[in-house]
Formats: C-alpha cells, structure tokens, sequence
C-alpha cells in the first residue's frame, strides 16, 4: 500500500482514489488499467506534475501483474498523457501539458452514441444529483467541509485550461463526502464517459461564470445540511451541463 507520506507527495488524499486505484476485473486487464490510470489523470485525481505511486503500489492496488501496469503505462507515455523520470525523484509523473482532444472526432463519437448519450446523461443525473442529496444528510467533519470549500474555490479561480479537470474534481469531492465509496467509483466512471465529450465543446465564459454559481448553492446546502436544496441546485447544474452538451453536438 502506498504510505502517507507517498500519498501528499502524488496528492492521493481520499475516497476518488480509493475509488480510482482499486483492483482492475480480470479479463481486460490491461485496457482497463489504461482507463483506470486515465480516470486519475482527467479527473484531477492526481494534478499534472504529480508523480504517480511507485509501480510495485499500483500494481498490487489495481491487482495486476507489473508487467501489465508498465505496459498501461507505456501506452499513456507515448500517448503523451505521463512521462518518466530517471534518477533518485525518479518515476512516473502527470505531463503538464496532456493532449489535446480532436473535437471533429469526438462530434462523431457523440452521433454514433446515439441513445447511449442520453443514458448516460440519465445516469449522471441520478447519481450526481442523489451523491448531492446523500452529503447533505450526512454530518460532515470539519475535514470534509474544508475538503469541499477548497474543491469549490479551486474551480472558481480556474482557468480555461485547468477548469475541466477541477469541475471534475469539484464533482467528486461532493460524492466523496457523501459517505459511499461506490457512489464516488460510480460517478468517476459516468464522468470518464461525458468528460471526452464536453471537452468536444467550447468553454464559455458565462457558462461557467453560471456553474460555479451552482457549485456554491450545491456547497451551501451540504454544507447548512439541506437534502432538499442541495438536490435542487445539482439538478438545476446537470440539467444545465446536458442542455449545453446536446445542443454543441447535436
């Protein structure tokens, strides 16, 4: 397992990585360590810079052999999403600057979903909204609150470039606090299959001028600890986030 010091040093602080480095199903063992290690990367689990844990850690957390995990690895490296370092710091570290997404692709990607666009736009919708619901009846410690007032002020000073990856994250800190490991996995996973396609979409300003604005009312009412508004203000955010999505690739 990966010590606390390890963990501040890669930024693992949470149930997202609990959720994210958690052993792979066997049969497609490599491709889903690739998508596992890239859940990490989109979703702002580890920041770019950030070192991944050693490869003996995540082998044994993903439950795979290190020959696997170097073979994900390798792949994410040439894809330009991680790079290695030799040398005493040495290891497998978050590039600063990952790829850009082809948007006349990922357009066509959308068309071809089809219906499986809208399910999956259903399922955020009722895992998003009830992760919302669910924090707000819990009693957070004040560990938790502070963990969701810095996701939120993180993505309301973001830039255009970092702003995908800290919504991301916001999203999941606001599953973690709910108190249920598999609705933090579940979110990561309907995230990785809306966030290739958002990135399909041009970033506006006032959109997200309006999200955060949403964020806040979500925050505010985990936090006051009112179920009712705190449902309100994610269903207003993920009606909003759709309506855009279809629209830009419809």
């Amino acid at each position: 397992m990966v010590s606390s010091e390890e963990a501040t040093s890669v930024g693992l602080a949470g149930p997202a990585d609990e959720a994210l480095f958690r052993p792979v199903r066997s049969g497609n063992a490599f491709e889903e360590t690739v998508e596992r290690l890239l859940q990490t990367i989109k979703l702002g689990v580890v920041d770019p810079g950030q070192r991944l844990p050693a490869e003996r850690d995540l082998a044994a957390r993903f439950n795979v052999s290190r020959v696997t995990l170097r073979e994900a690895i390798r792949a994410l490296q040439q894809a330009g999403y991680v790079e290695s370092r030799r040398g005493r710091y040495g290891g497998t570290f978050i590039s600063e600057t990952p790829p850009r997404p082809d948007r006349r692709r990922l357009k066509r990607v959308a068309l071809e979903m089809g219906s499986a666009l809208d399910d999956a736009l259903t399922l955020r919708y009722v895992l998003e909204v009830g992760a919302a619901e669910a924090a707000a009846c819990r009693e957070l410690t004040e560990a938790e609150r502070e963990h969701l007032r810095r996701r939120l002020d993180e993505t309301t000073t973001a830039t255009l470039d970092t702003y995908r990856r800290l919504d991301s994250r916001f999203h999941l800190a606001v599953a973690e606090v709910s108190g249920s490991p598999s609705l933090t996995s579940a979110v990561a996973d309907v995230r990785m299959r809306l966030n290739e396609l958002l990135d399909a979409i041009p970033l506006l300003t006032r959109n997200i001028e309006h999200s955060n604005e949403q964020h806040t009312a979500v925050v505010d009412a985990i936090i006051t600890s009112d179920p009712e508004a705190a449902r309100q203000a994610m269903a207003e955010h993920v009606d909003g986030t759709a309506a855009l999505l279809r629209g830009f690739l419809a």
